[in-house]
């Protein structure tokens, strides 16, 4: 092995060394703190619309909300770090963690833990664009995109799978909470009633954002059968869609208590996710 093998040699060492630190797993537990108070917000304010009030229920509501609180600026930095450290964790496991596995289950632990390390690393640089300020109407976004892509039938095509794949991901969801197949990734839980009240908590959260999803990934589909790029709106459009439906301010509440729930489940998942 040349020199420069050498280098690559130790520098990976040193980055599956530092990946596996206490210190940096910490961290990354932060992340998923993160991602339970970005849901809490976005819940709260979709149950504020399910009761008449108003809000934008998506990640650019909940964050803009969250920078205008006081310390906002300063949560808004440690969910972004905590966001990063897990989304560099999760690409550790790409690189490294796959090492003693059998040669049928890398490709797919590679693949799923590369997809969650890019949704984290979005989430992280999301929250650092409203830490300095920024601000963008996460609907409107969503339109202009939309109107770009239904101008050409590669764009409409393309537009039509992302919301065939969203939806996959909603039923995926939806399974994995009817199913508590996401409790496989857990690890020491208390026993008896809060444990079980945690893994309920899980249930309806994954279920309530599995329909979210699909609701949203609907929207995709049927604003591009349309031609129709105002119909796509993103998570607060697709939300606020469930109120035209019949007993849909009541089903919008019980999706918003779930996503609520989820954004708990988060949080103290933190602590028990094995890492």
């Amino acid at each position: 092995m040349g020199k420069t093998g050498r280098n690559v040699a130790r520098a990976a060492d040193a980055a599956e060394d530092l990946t596996d630190s206490r210190a940096f797993i910490l961290a990354a537990r932060a992340g998923y703190i993160a991602a339970g108070i970005l849901h809490l917000l976005i819940g709260a304010i979709a149950l504020r619309v399910a009761f008449g009030g108003a809000g934008s229920a998506d990640q650019s509501g909940a964050l803009s909300q969250l920078d205008s609180s006081p310390g906002g600026t300063l949560l808004l930095w440690a969910c972004f770090l905590g966001s990063t450290a897990l989304a560099l964790f999760l690409l550790g496991e790409v690189l490294f963690g796959a090492n003693q596995l059998r040669d049928r289950d890398r490709a797919s632990f590679r693949a799923k833990n590369g997809v969650k390390a890019v949704v984290y690393a979005s989430i992280g640089s999301t929250f650092a664009f409203y830490a300095l300020g920024g601000s963008r109407d996460s609907s409107s976004s969503t339109q202009a995109t939309s109107t770009a892509l239904m101008s050409h039938p590669a764009g409409a095509a393309l537009l039509v799978a992302v919301g065939l794949g969203v939806m996959a991901v909603g039923g995926y969801f939806a399974y994995s909470g009817i199913t508590r197949r996401f409790g496989k990734n857990l690890r020491g839980l208390p026993s008896g009633t809060a444990g079980k009240a945690f893994m309920g908590l899980g249930s309806a959260g994954y279920v309530a954002k599995g329909a979210a999803l699909l609701v949203l990934g609907m929207l995709f589909v049927v604003a591009t059968a349309k031609n129709n790029p105002a119909e796509s709106t993103g998570l607060d459009g697709a939300l606020k869609s469930l109120q035209e439906q019949p007993f849909g301010a009541g089903i919008l509440g019980i999706i918003a208590a779930g996503l609520i729930a989820y954004g708990v489940f988060m949080v103290i998942r933190a602590r028990y996710q094995r890492m």
